[in-house]
């Protein structure tokens, strides 16, 4: 768990680790050394209009990489490259060290698998209650309903809508919707999950709460994730603040410096289709760039 790997780190750091240091040199297990998501040198168009224009980035084990950019920039793109529901012009994927830049329709099914997928609405089925959206995934594998019905019962007890088992999605509001997409993204224990706008049209509580299962998932579960997103706060969230889990058994939140500094969530910034920014938080913020700095006061 990076829960206790976290306790290690404040431990060996006199509870403050220092300017950012390289989270493979910090772990022994040599797996972890194999990025879950790489990017090399990425190319895509669309007739002559380019979506990425080589863009090269990792995503390591149980890190979190925020991706920045207005609308067009490419960045859902890069998620349906992830998915194989796009293939780049030139370049490679690699998913846990495998390379699936050409893989076919079939072959990519079996990376699909390691993969929870977060949409931005939520994306349920509407004839379906939330018990049988949730375990969508495992009733088409064919698993035993008791099975099902526990794993279904956790994945809502960690989004916090075990009282929502029986409704159906129309009787929920917007939150609740998207915090059941992200139950359902959870089946079977992936170990990387990819949000697309997760908290697009939901008001700050709500966005903070989807935030706080990010937060969550990369803290307490050691997941690996891409965050896409253009609303300021899920970057103030998802780069300040981390998860624990207290003396009582409870999950709670504590601010970057308090105890440690962040090392598993990084910042890439999109601008026609090229990478402009990559780096943490503070970086970012004390960039100087014109169009960073417009883009950071929403203009």
């Amino acid at each position: 768990m990076l829960s206790e790997q976290i306790e290690e780190k404040i431990d060996l750091s006199d509870g403050l680790l220092a300017e950012s240091p390289d989270m493979e040199s910090a772990v022994d297990n040599v797996d972890r050394v194999i990025p879950a998501i790489e990017f090399r040198d990425i190319y895509l168009a669309f007739d002559k209009k380019v979506i990425l224009d080589g863009i090269s980035f990792t995503v390591r084990r149980g890190e979190t990489k925020i991706i920045l950019g207005r609308s067009g920039s490419g960045k859902s793109t890069i998620i349906r490259l992830i998915l194989g529901l796009l293939k780049p012009d030139g370049g490679q994927i690699f998913i846990d060290g495998e390379e699936i830049t050409a893989y076919s329709e079939q072959d990519i099914m079996s990376v699909r698998k390691k993969i929870g997928m977060v949409f931005q609405e939520g994306a349920l089925f509407d004839s379906l209650s939330v018990y049988d959206n949730v375990a969508y995934r495992l009733h088409e594998l064919g698993v035993e309903e008791l099975e099902v019905e526990s794993q279904v019962k956790r994945m809502l007890h960690f989004v916090d809508l075990e009282e929502a088992i029986d409704k159906m999605p129309n009787e929920l509001s917007g939150g609740m919707r998207r915090r059941v997409g992200i139950a359902r993204a959870l089946v079977g224990d992936p170990q990387i999950v990819l949000f697309d706008e997760p908290t697009a049209g939901l008001d700050p509580p709500t966005a903070r709460t989807i935030c706080e299962l990010a937060i969550k998932l990369r803290d307490l579960e050691d997941v690996s994730s891409i965050f896409v997103t253009h609303e300021m706060n899920n970057l103030e969230y998802l780069s300040s603040e981390y998860a624990i889990i207290d003396e009582n058994g409870e999950v709670k939140f504590e601010l970057e410096g308090e105890r440690l500094c962040l090392i598993n969530t990084e910042i890439i910034m999109l601008k026609q289709g090229k990478i402009i920014f990559s780096g943490k938080d503070e970086e970012l913020q004390a960039n100087t760039d014109p169009y960073i700095r417009r883009f950071l006061k929403g203009k």
